[in-house]
């Protein structure tokens, strides 16, 4: 319906407006990383079929890598 286009500026989007809810200190963009990865690994492991094992692994590497920048 929308287009490649349109899905590119729609992710364009959505990834600005996550980015923009990370925090200032360690903990809050571990946290906000944790959950912005949980999301991410819910989606890709519910294409594989195992969407609570995509969201623990999204989790570990989002909050690790939130924590640690």
């Amino acid at each position: 319906m929308y287009g490649k286009s349109g899905m590119a500026a729609a992710a364009a989007l959505c990834v600005t407006a996550v980015l923009s809810g990370c925090g200032t200190t360690p903990l809050d963009r571990g946290v906000s990383g944790a959950g912005i990865g949980a999301a991410a690994g819910a989606i890709g492991g519910a294409m594989v079929g195992a969407p609570g094992t995509g969201a623990a692994i999204g989790a570990a590497i989002g909050g690790a890598a939130g924590a640690i920048t």
